[in-house]
Protein backbone atom coordinates (compact mmCIF):
# COMPACT_ATOMS: atom_id res chain seq x y z
CA UNK A 1 0.00 0.00 0.00
CA UNK A 2 1.78 3.32 -1.02
CA UNK A 3 -0.15 6.55 -0.39
CA UNK A 4 0.97 10.48 -0.53
CA UNK A 5 -0.93 11.67 2.38
CA UNK A 6 -0.89 8.42 4.50
CA UNK A 7 1.75 6.16 6.03
CA UNK A 8 0.24 2.82 7.33
CA UNK A 9 2.34 -0.16 9.26
CA UNK A 10 0.81 -3.25 10.22
CA UNK A 11 2.14 -5.21 12.74
CA UNK A 12 0.82 -7.95 15.01
CA UNK A 13 -2.81 -6.85 13.90
CA UNK A 14 -2.59 -3.42 14.32
CA UNK A 15 -2.43 -1.17 11.77
CA UNK A 16 -1.23 2.62 12.53
CA UNK A 17 -2.00 5.10 10.11
CA UNK A 18 -0.99 8.27 10.75
CA UNK A 19 -1.92 11.51 8.68
CA UNK A 20 0.83 12.86 6.68
CA UNK A 21 0.26 15.91 5.08
CA UNK A 22 2.46 18.45 6.35
CA UNK A 23 2.49 21.12 7.96
CA UNK A 24 -0.39 20.18 9.71
CA UNK A 25 -1.97 17.05 7.88
CA UNK A 26 -5.05 19.58 6.25
CA UNK A 27 -7.39 17.65 4.38
CA UNK A 28 -7.88 17.50 0.66
CA UNK A 29 -9.32 15.42 -2.19
CA UNK A 30 -6.21 13.49 -2.67
CA UNK A 31 -5.87 12.66 1.28
CA UNK A 32 -9.72 11.88 1.74
CA UNK A 33 -9.62 9.44 -1.58
CA UNK A 34 -6.89 7.73 -0.13
CA UNK A 35 -8.88 7.87 3.61
CA UNK A 36 -11.58 5.99 2.02
CA UNK A 37 -9.10 3.54 -0.01
CA UNK A 38 -7.14 2.51 2.67
CA UNK A 39 -9.62 2.20 5.83
CA UNK A 40 -12.28 0.14 3.02
CA UNK A 41 -9.38 -1.93 2.97
CA UNK A 42 -7.82 -2.76 6.41
CA UNK A 43 -11.76 -3.04 7.22
CA UNK A 44 -11.65 -6.58 5.18
CA UNK A 45 -7.97 -7.81 6.29
CA UNK A 46 -8.01 -10.82 7.90
CA UNK A 47 -4.22 -9.48 9.40
CA UNK A 48 -5.52 -6.44 11.12
CA UNK A 49 -7.71 -6.48 14.03
CA UNK A 50 -7.23 -3.07 15.40
CA UNK A 51 -6.05 0.26 14.42
CA UNK A 52 -4.66 3.36 15.44
CA UNK A 53 -5.27 6.94 14.17
CA UNK A 54 -2.61 9.52 14.41
CA UNK A 55 -1.13 12.29 13.11
CA UNK A 56 2.57 13.39 12.20
CA UNK A 57 4.19 16.48 13.53
CA UNK A 58 2.67 18.48 16.06
CA UNK A 59 -0.89 19.01 15.04
CA UNK A 60 -3.50 15.63 14.80
CA UNK A 61 -5.32 17.35 11.48
CA UNK A 62 -6.24 21.03 10.94
CA UNK A 63 -9.19 19.99 9.34
CA UNK A 64 -10.00 21.05 5.57
CA UNK A 65 -7.73 22.45 3.05
CA UNK A 66 -9.41 25.93 2.58
CA UNK A 67 -7.34 26.73 -0.61
CA UNK A 68 -9.76 23.98 -1.72
CA UNK A 69 -12.99 26.37 -1.47
CA UNK A 70 -12.88 29.23 -3.64
CA UNK A 71 -13.72 27.41 -6.27
CA UNK A 72 -16.45 25.47 -5.73
CA UNK A 73 -19.12 28.11 -5.91
CA UNK A 74 -18.11 28.86 -9.04
CA UNK A 75 -18.38 25.24 -10.97
CA UNK A 76 -22.19 23.67 -11.34
CA UNK A 77 -21.90 20.12 -9.27
CA UNK A 78 -18.20 21.13 -7.57
CA UNK A 79 -19.94 21.43 -4.32
CA UNK A 80 -22.08 18.53 -4.47
CA UNK A 81 -18.99 16.07 -5.10
CA UNK A 82 -17.12 18.04 -2.42
CA UNK A 83 -19.25 17.32 0.20
CA UNK A 84 -19.99 13.83 -0.97
CA UNK A 85 -16.46 12.65 -1.04
CA UNK A 86 -16.08 14.43 2.84
CA UNK A 87 -19.15 12.39 4.09
CA UNK A 88 -17.88 9.23 2.47
CA UNK A 89 -14.41 9.72 3.58
CA UNK A 90 -16.13 10.16 7.35
CA UNK A 91 -17.88 7.15 7.07
CA UNK A 92 -15.29 5.00 5.76
CA UNK A 93 -13.57 5.51 9.40
CA UNK A 94 -17.10 5.43 11.06
CA UNK A 95 -18.25 2.05 9.36
CA UNK A 96 -14.81 0.16 9.41
CA UNK A 97 -15.09 -3.20 10.90
CA UNK A 98 -12.20 -3.14 13.02
CA UNK A 99 -11.94 -0.81 16.17
CA UNK A 100 -10.24 2.49 15.95
CA UNK A 101 -8.60 4.55 18.55
CA UNK A 102 -7.47 7.75 17.51
CA UNK A 103 -4.04 8.99 19.24
CA UNK A 104 -4.58 12.60 19.03
CA UNK A 105 -0.78 13.80 18.83
CA UNK A 106 -2.30 17.75 18.86
CA UNK A 107 -4.82 19.84 17.64
CA UNK A 108 -7.87 18.13 15.87
CA UNK A 109 -9.58 21.07 14.60
CA UNK A 110 -13.08 20.82 12.11
CA UNK A 111 -12.60 17.95 9.96
CA UNK A 112 -9.56 16.72 12.08
CA UNK A 113 -11.94 16.57 14.77
CA UNK A 114 -14.77 15.21 12.71
CA UNK A 115 -12.19 12.21 11.96
CA UNK A 116 -11.82 11.57 15.68
CA UNK A 117 -15.75 11.78 16.16
CA UNK A 118 -15.25 8.94 13.73
CA UNK A 119 -13.15 6.74 15.57
CA UNK A 120 -14.20 4.46 18.63
CA UNK A 121 -11.65 5.16 21.75
CA UNK A 122 -9.83 8.38 21.86
CA UNK A 123 -6.87 9.42 24.04
CA UNK A 124 -5.28 12.48 23.27
CA UNK A 125 -1.64 14.24 24.66
CA UNK A 126 -1.54 17.30 26.82
CA UNK A 127 -0.71 19.64 24.54
CA UNK A 128 -4.08 18.75 22.12
CA UNK A 129 -7.31 20.67 21.58
CA UNK A 130 -10.37 20.55 19.89
CA UNK A 131 -12.75 22.80 17.65
CA UNK A 132 -15.06 23.08 14.88
CA UNK A 133 -13.82 26.77 13.83
CA UNK A 134 -15.97 26.86 10.62
CA UNK A 135 -17.68 30.10 11.57
CA UNK A 136 -14.43 31.81 11.62
CA UNK A 137 -14.12 31.67 7.87
CA UNK A 138 -17.51 31.93 7.09
CA UNK A 139 -18.25 28.60 7.00
CA UNK A 140 -20.34 25.95 9.24
CA UNK A 141 -20.61 22.53 9.66
CA UNK A 142 -20.07 19.83 11.94
CA UNK A 143 -22.59 20.62 14.80
CA UNK A 144 -24.50 16.97 13.64
CA UNK A 145 -21.38 15.30 15.50
CA UNK A 146 -20.80 17.67 18.46
CA UNK A 147 -24.50 17.13 19.75
CA UNK A 148 -23.60 13.82 19.75
CA UNK A 149 -21.19 14.04 22.02
CA UNK A 150 -21.31 17.63 23.72
CA UNK A 151 -24.30 18.92 26.29
CA UNK A 152 -26.81 21.13 24.00
CA UNK A 153 -25.47 24.10 24.99
CA UNK A 154 -21.57 23.53 24.84
CA UNK A 155 -22.33 22.16 21.24
CA UNK A 156 -23.76 25.13 19.77
CA UNK A 157 -21.53 27.26 21.92
CA UNK A 158 -18.43 25.85 20.25
CA UNK A 159 -20.18 25.57 17.01
CA UNK A 160 -20.96 29.68 17.01
CA UNK A 161 -17.63 30.61 18.18
CA UNK A 162 -15.20 28.40 17.06
CA UNK A 163 -14.05 27.39 20.72
CA UNK A 164 -11.00 25.67 21.87
CA UNK A 165 -11.52 22.62 24.00
CA UNK A 166 -8.60 21.58 25.59
CA UNK A 167 -7.38 17.90 26.26
CA UNK A 168 -7.77 18.49 30.04
CA UNK A 169 -11.27 19.67 29.91
CA UNK A 170 -12.25 16.47 27.27
CA UNK A 171 -11.10 14.24 30.35
CA UNK A 172 -12.59 15.79 32.62
CA UNK A 173 -15.81 15.85 30.50
CA UNK A 174 -15.19 11.92 30.16
CA UNK A 175 -15.05 12.24 26.67
CA UNK A 176 -11.29 10.67 25.93
CA UNK A 177 -9.87 7.88 28.11
CA UNK A 178 -6.66 9.28 28.99
CA UNK A 179 -4.71 12.85 28.58
CA UNK A 180 -0.89 12.35 28.25
CA UNK A 181 2.57 13.67 27.63
CA UNK A 182 3.61 13.24 24.23
CA UNK A 183 6.17 10.55 24.74
CA UNK A 184 3.38 8.73 26.28
CA UNK A 185 0.66 9.08 23.83
CA UNK A 186 1.77 5.86 21.67
CA UNK A 187 2.41 3.35 24.14
CA UNK A 188 -0.43 3.89 25.92
CA UNK A 189 -2.56 3.54 22.85
CA UNK A 190 -0.35 0.28 21.57
CA UNK A 191 -1.14 -1.17 24.84
CA UNK A 192 -4.96 -1.14 24.23
CA UNK A 193 -4.85 -1.86 20.65
CA UNK A 194 -3.04 -5.27 22.17
CA UNK A 195 -5.41 -5.75 24.56
CA UNK A 196 -8.11 -5.04 21.85
CA UNK A 197 -6.16 -7.12 19.18
CA UNK A 198 -6.24 -10.07 21.58
CA UNK A 199 -9.94 -10.76 21.37
CA UNK A 200 -11.74 -13.41 19.25
CA UNK A 201 -11.70 -11.56 15.42
CA UNK A 202 -15.63 -12.60 14.74
CA UNK A 203 -16.59 -11.73 18.27
CA UNK A 204 -14.93 -8.08 17.86
CA UNK A 205 -16.28 -7.64 14.51
CA UNK A 206 -20.07 -8.25 15.86
CA UNK A 207 -19.39 -5.68 18.61
CA UNK A 208 -18.16 -2.91 16.65
CA UNK A 209 -21.25 -3.59 14.48
CA UNK A 210 -23.27 -3.83 17.70
CA UNK A 211 -21.84 -0.51 19.30
CA UNK A 212 -22.31 1.46 15.87
CA UNK A 213 -25.90 0.01 14.47
CA UNK A 214 -27.43 0.18 18.10
CA UNK A 215 -26.56 3.92 18.32
CA UNK A 216 -29.92 4.07 15.39
CA UNK A 217 -32.36 1.94 17.08
CA UNK A 218 -34.90 2.27 20.34
CA UNK A 219 -33.37 0.26 23.14
CA UNK A 220 -35.78 -2.15 23.25
CA UNK A 221 -34.58 -3.39 19.36
CA UNK A 222 -30.72 -2.53 20.25
CA UNK A 223 -30.48 -5.31 22.70
CA UNK A 224 -32.47 -8.06 20.18
CA UNK A 225 -30.29 -6.88 17.71
CA UNK A 226 -27.00 -7.49 20.10
CA UNK A 227 -28.77 -10.92 21.84
CA UNK A 228 -29.08 -12.12 17.99
CA UNK A 229 -25.42 -11.37 17.94
CA UNK A 230 -24.52 -13.47 20.76
CA UNK A 231 -26.82 -16.45 19.36
CA UNK A 232 -24.45 -15.88 16.35
CA UNK A 233 -21.72 -16.13 18.12
CA UNK A 234 -22.26 -19.29 20.54
CA UNK A 235 -22.30 -21.43 17.43
CA UNK A 236 -18.34 -20.46 16.55
CA UNK A 237 -15.46 -21.90 17.01
CA UNK A 238 -13.86 -19.30 18.41
CA UNK A 239 -16.72 -18.87 21.36
CA UNK A 240 -16.40 -22.51 22.26
CA UNK A 241 -12.62 -21.72 22.45
CA UNK A 242 -12.77 -19.00 24.77
CA UNK A 243 -14.92 -20.74 26.76
CA UNK A 244 -12.86 -23.91 27.23
CA UNK A 245 -9.80 -21.39 28.12
CA UNK A 246 -11.87 -19.41 30.41
CA UNK A 247 -12.36 -22.75 32.03
CA UNK A 248 -8.68 -24.01 31.88
CA UNK A 249 -7.26 -20.86 32.72
CA UNK A 250 -4.74 -20.40 29.75
CA UNK A 251 -4.93 -17.99 26.54
CA UNK A 252 -7.30 -18.74 24.14
CA UNK A 253 -5.87 -19.34 20.64
CA UNK A 254 -8.77 -18.02 17.99
CA UNK A 255 -9.04 -19.68 14.25
CA UNK A 256 -11.71 -16.43 13.19
CA UNK A 257 -14.47 -19.34 13.03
Amino acid sequence: MAYNTLIIDIKDKIAVVTLNRPPVNAQNKEFRNEIMELFDELSDRDDVACIVLTGTGKVFSAGADIRERPNLAGEPGAYGRHNRLVRESNNAIMECSKPIIAAINGPALGAGFGLVMASDIWVASEDAYFSMPEINVGLAGGVTFLQRYFSQSRARRMFFTGMKVSAQEMYRLGLIEACLPADQLMPYAMEMAREIASKSPIALRLAKEAARMTLLMPTRDAYRYEQGNTVALSKTEDTREAQQAFLEKREPVYKGR
